[in-house]
């Protein structure tokens, strides 16, 4: 296909905005003043929340993923989708539905109050890691069932015959193969994650990188700091990423004939159990949020709505771009364009947004360019989750019917229009859809950018919860999130209407 050029000019702009943003980091790095203390005391503190949570995420998700696994029970399939919405969900609505359940306030300190016991704080690592386990909990409970639901039904069957031990002999080979992946994915998501530190952690022992970053830009101005804090935190990212690269799910169990797993192992108490405590934990704040959002509603200041339009607005361009970029990256398969598709991995949105303010400031203010910047940076974040959902699509649609097209001359936009995108409706559907809602919840770079009237809707949530207007903050909050599920929700029906190839 002659689509070679847009996809070099793709991968291109995503080199240009991981690591040109990082040389401007590194050019204004203070190198001779060094890391102070605190600075230290940040790394130590993002490394250590990093590895309990996905430690956590990962030790915990291992019994729940083997429950769901082995037993059959009405709503299964819903459970299991429902494990997906944490991850499009946005981060202050989840760390308000925390608090409503956790908090000082929350559902469990009234519950302790009953026996005159004191009631839970769950600022600082404590917090930290419980909204991390929230999140990545299903991610890595999802991850594994993959994992135990590839392991052949005829495995099963032949230990079942032989009175083998299941969990020894086929169980934790799987376990071995999939939990590391699965650790280093969490770990780098709670590497780079900023919002939750920002709203749980801070102080001088609850502080990350990415939020002592945003500190010195914000508050000290100081940017040789935050340069050489940003170097540090890419470092770190592009570390781990590059492990988490390598580390390949080997298949040692072979083939099977694709029947249907019926497990009669196990204690069905103990899986039933799990299930519930899951299902809990990612339910209830849930309905926290949803329960004290209706009763907000009518305290939504004015501010919100000109903020919600804001956040359409950017998550719509952002999605747009995301969606370019990642489909002609698809198109185009090689080792250079596949390195630009996951660099952004290891480049997190604060390093990123550092090094715009460093090229951007001289020139223009950052809170005219609030808007864009955000749209810019969210896109490239959500283009290597668009990628991995649209590369296998293409290479099946051309394993299918490429040669076919060759006979008839297709090629170039005619190709990509008659033979190609007809059949990636549903993973375009899926992936614009993804990239809406996670753009749309986004509490990252625009905190370096946006003035007082350039606020997103979840920043502008973060400015009612730092006020104390709880109640209004609970109802920006059922709006972000109504106004996230639903772009997912229409980019993802829409992909899924007529798409009958």
């Amino acid at each position: 296909m002659s689509l070679t050029r847009p996809g070099l000019w793709a991968a291109a702009l995503l080199l240009a905005l991981s690591l040109g943003t990082l040389a401007a980091v590194a050019w204004r790095a203070e190198w001779a003043g060094g890391l102070g203390a605190a600075d230290w005391a940040a790394i130590r503190f993002t490394l250590t929340q990093a590895l309990v949570s996905a430690a956590l995420s990962v030790g915990l998700a291992v019994p729940v993923a083997r429950a769901l696994a082995r037993r059959a029970f009405p709503g299964r399939a819903v459970l299991v989708t429902l494990l997906g919405a944490p991850f499009i969900l946005p981060v202050v609505v989840a760390v308000m539905g925390l608090l409503a359940v956790f908090g000082r306030r929350g559902l469990v300190s009234d519950a302790l109050a009953t026996f005159g016991l004191p009631p839970i704080d769950i600022y600082g690592f404590e917090g930290v890691v419980l909204a991390h386990v929230f999140f990545n909990l299903p991610l890595a409970t999802r991850m594994l069932l993959q994992g135990w639901l590839a392991i052949p039904s005829e495995r099963f069957r032949l230990a079942e015959s032989l009175g083998a031990p299941v969990g020894r002999l086929l169980e934790w080979p799987m376990v071995r193969a999939t939990a590391p992946g699965a650790f280093l994915v969490i770990f780098l998501i709670c590497l780079s994650s900023f919002a939750v530190a920002l709203i749980l952690g801070g102080g001088p022992r609850a502080t990350t990188v990415e939020l002592a970053i945003y500190q010195a830009v914000r508050f000290d101005f100081d940017l040789g700091r935050a340069a050489l804090l940003a170097l540090v935190q890419f470092g770190l990212c592009a570390l781990v990423a590059a492990v988490a690269f390598r580390v390949a799910l080997p298949d040692g169990l072979g083939g099977g004939l694709d029947r249907v797993v019926r497990r009669r192992d196990g204690v069905p108490l103990l899986d039933a159990a799990w299930i519930g405590a899951a299902a809990l934990f990612l339910l209830v704040p849930l309905g926290a949020v949803v329960l004290a959002g209706v009763a907000g509603l009518v305290d939504l200041p004015g501010s919100i709505w000109a903020a919600s339009l804001r956040s359409l607005g950017v998550a719509l361009v952002a999605t747009a771009l995301a969606m370019t970029l990642a489909l002609v990256l698809a198109l185009r398969p090689g080792a250079g364009v596949s390195l630009a598709g996951v660099l952004p991995l290891a480049a997190s949105p604060l390093v990123v947004g550092t090094g715009l303010f460093v090229l951007l400031y001289p020139f223009v203010s950052p809170g005219r360019v609030a808007l864009a910047v955000t749209a810019l940076v969210n896109a490239m974040m959500a283009v290597p989750f668009a990628v991995r959902i649209l590369a296998p699509a293409v290479a099946q649609a051309e394993a299918t019917y490429g040669r076919l097209a060759d006979g008839l001359g297709l090629a170039g936009w005619q190709r990509l229009r008659l033979l190609l995108l007809p059949r990636l409706r549903r993973p375009l559907g899926f992936a614009a859809g993804l990239a809406a809602a996670l753009s749309m919840g986004d509490l990252g770079v625009i905190t370096l950018f946006a003035g007082s009237d350039k606020a997103t809707l979840p920043l502008e949530m973060y400015r009612l919860m730092g006020s104390y207007r709880s109640d209004a903050a609970a109802g920006a909050g059922l709006l972000l999130f109504g106004l996230s599920l639903g772009l997912f929700w229409l980019f993802d029906r829409g992909g899924r209407i007529g798409a009958d190839t």
